[in-house]
């Protein structure tokens, strides 16, 4: 099966993530949800190229030093099936721009599940938190509801 191929990077400082409200684009999957910043490979591009590529265009930051945390793969139909590299990073240099596809803006690491997101992300950002080890997680949704998640090959209880 082709998956399509994205990252998503969660920017931190000052114990806040960098999170984007897509408010700005029409028929949008994730309009009105709150993401990390992230986008589809471009061709002849790695998961690191693209994840650099993306922080840059839509922040204006440069990421150093960032960390490959995970592969989540999302399945919904009828969207493709979807592999995303995860990444976070804690050093970026550079000055904030205004992002075509939404608002930025930093918000403290524990009210981030407060926020509209998506219910599998509410997975990873625990992992995320508890400095959990490189891991695969496994997510299939209908519509906005979360029905599976899989860990490392393990079911998880939703």
């Amino acid at each position: 099966m082709d998956l399509l191929q994205t990252t998503l990077c969660y920017l931190e400082h000052n114990d806040c993530y960098l999170m984007l409200h897509r408010v700005k684009k029409k028929k949008d999957v994730n309009h009105d949800k709150w993401i990390g910043v992230g986008g589809k490979f471009e061709p002849g591009e790695d998961a690191l190229t693209c994840a650099l590529r993306e922080v840059r265009e839509e922040t204006g930051l440069t990421m150093q030093n960032p960390q490959y945390r995970g592969i989540v793969d999302f399945y919904c139909s009828p969207w493709p099936a979807e592999r995303m590299h995860l990444y976070t990073c804690t050093e970026f240099t550079g000055c904030m721009i205004d992002c075509n596809e939404g608002t930025l803006e930093w918000v403290p690491k524990e009210a981030v599940p407060d926020l509209p997101i998506w219910p599998g992300d509410k997975l990873f950002f625990r992992l995320l938190a508890e400095e959990a080890p490189f891991f695969h997680l496994e997510l299939t949704y209908n519509g906005d509801s979360l029905t599976r998640a899989v860990l490392d090959g393990q079911e998880m209880a939703l």
